[in-house]
């Protein structure tokens, strides 16, 4: 048979899940690998600290990583609950793929025709010169399943990209957050999606307000959780197909 275009490598719910290894002098316990236990009032200061780097410099990834983190205690188990209640999300809850260089054939993707997701995607990624692998691993989230939800949250985010046609410049990062916003409910999307306009030019804002954020919010209303679909096994799917099945409208 073929070989596959991506290797999952499911982490599954094995020993090491189920072991908290308690830090040397303190009384917090590590439930992942990365984990820095914090207290709510260390998580508010970071919270506070980390909105303000992100929106003096949106490109400071690893302030908005923070930030999400942080401020998702709502948001996060929500989106858990959604993956639980879809098939197809608790599969991926079960089997927990990732998206990075290691796990993807990117020769193969390459190969796909174009437009299905795999050729576009990579696409994507070498026309804006970004990596799967530059997203920053969940260090402050205290639950090991949440944490594993705002990194796959993480590594769909450029496949959303790809889905809604939107490049990596301040105009296609603010509606691709205007569409995560409406569809994750985190605080950071939403954060991103009100100050991120404030950069843009009044050309660019006018085209942002009168065409782009209608449209995005439209989709993010009408869209399934986007979490709900293991884009992994839909590589070959053509784009037009897979928006259509999540219900995100084309781009105007």
């Amino acid at each position: 048979g073929r070989a596959p275009l991506s290797s999952a490598q499911p982490q599954g719910h094995g020993e090491e899940e189920e072991e908290e290894v308690e830090e040397e002098g303190e009384g917090c316990y590590q439930l992942y690998p990365g984990h820095i236990p914090t207290s709510p009032l260390q998580k508010v200061l970071l919270a506070a600290g980390s909105a303000c780097m992100a929106l003096y410099d949106p490109y400071r990834h690893d302030m908005v990583a923070v930030l999400g983190e942080t401020t998702g205690c709502l948001a996060l188990p929500s989106l858990r609950d959604k993956m639980k209640n879809h098939p197809e999300g608790y599969r991926i809850l079960q089997e927990r793929p990732r998206i990075r260089l290691s796990t993807l054939d990117m020769g193969r993707l390459r190969g796909l025709p174009d437009g299905t997701l795999g050729r576009e995607y990579v696409r994507f990624l070498e026309d804006n010169k970004v990596s799967p692998d530059t997203r920053m691993p969940p260090k402050f989230v205290d639950d090991e399943e949440l944490a594993y939800v705002i990194q796959r949250y993480r590594e769909v985010h450029d496949l959303m990209h790809t889905l809604l046609g939107m490049p990596t410049n301040m105009l296609g990062e603010v509606v691709v957050k205007w569409f995560e916003a409406v569809q994750t409910g985190l605080p950071m999307c939403v954060l991103g999606a009100a100050f991120g306009p404030i950069r843009l030019s009044a050309r660019k804002l006018q085209v942002l307000a009168t065409e782009l954020v209608p449209w995005a919010i439209r989709s993010g209303r009408s869209a399934s959780c986007i979490l709900n679909f293991y884009y992994e096994q839909r590589w070959g799917q053509p784009v037009e197909s897979l928006r259509e099945e999540i219900g995100i409208f084309p781009p105007p």
